[in-house]
């Protein structure tokens, strides 16, 4: 893999999260995010998403003009958006019916105009590909791993529900983590949302300064010259 591909991947999933770093699409990431399926749910949609609008931007960045730029990217996302939304109507409706106004405001989400501007207008089909489906598992797997925390903090569980994502074979799949657990509610109310995502953002700093201090480590000067060395003993 290219060192271009490399960087594209390092910055969607972790340098230029769009959750964590750019602090982008806050609004649905924390309202839909008191469960794991809830979360898997809307971060799927995004994922579709912003990957159509890059690969379309791509496609057409030399067919529009600078004052078309704008509204063309916007109806693109629009149209992919309302596509997901009939995916969902047809094979997940009361999920649908959960995530509710959440997913018609994908259209609005700065991080996927943002991408399909700063990034899928300035690059060829396979970069913007892989851009969008970075941004978007990066997106995803904050959703997931915020759904995942409160839903455990809140009901003690994992994977409720599941089947209205997956199916009626995944009825079964309910991870109840804490039995006969009392249930902590301010976890999955927007209180718990925000402290959620702090504690994340904070994890993730911690992370990157241990990172960099591990590097400057790496990269302290070395001494050189020469020493004088006390030699003590004979020699045969």
């Amino acid at each position: 893999m290219s060192t271009g591909a490399n960087q594209i991947i390092r910055d969607g999933l972790w340098h230029n999260n769009p959750a964590l770093v750019q602090l982008l699409g806050l609004c649905p990431l924390l309202a839909v995010t008191n469960t794991v399926v809830n979360a898997i749910g809307l971060g799927l949609a995004t994922l579709m998403v912003v990957t159509g609008s890059n690969m379309a931007v791509s496609l057409i960045r030399n067919r529009v003009t600078d004052s078309m730029r704008l509204p063309a990217f916007v109806m693109i996302i629009a149209a992919l958006v309302t596509c997901t939304e009939l995916i969902m109507q047809a094979y997940a409706y009361r999920l649908y019916q959960i995530l509710g106004i959440f997913i018609p405001l994908i259209v609005t989400n700065c991080a996927i105009l943002g991408r399909a501007e700063a990034f899928a207008s300035r690059n060829p089909l396979p970069k913007a590909t892989l851009d969008g489906l970075m941004t978007g598992l990066g997106f995803l797997a904050v959703l997931v791993l915020l759904g995942g925390m409160r839903e455990l903090v809140g009901y003690g569980t994992l994977l409720a529900d599941a089947h209205l994502l997956f199916g009626e074979a995944a009825r079964g799949w309910t991870l109840t983590v804490f039995p006969d657990y009392r249930q902590a509610l301010i976890a999955v109310l927007p209180p718990g949302a925000f402290i959620g995502l702090g504690l994340i953002i904070a994890l993730r700093n911690r992370i990157d300064h241990h990172i960099q201090q591990q590097q400057q480590a790496r990269q302290a000067p070395v001494e050189s010259g020469h020493k004088r060395v006390r030699v003590t003993g004979t020699f045969s």
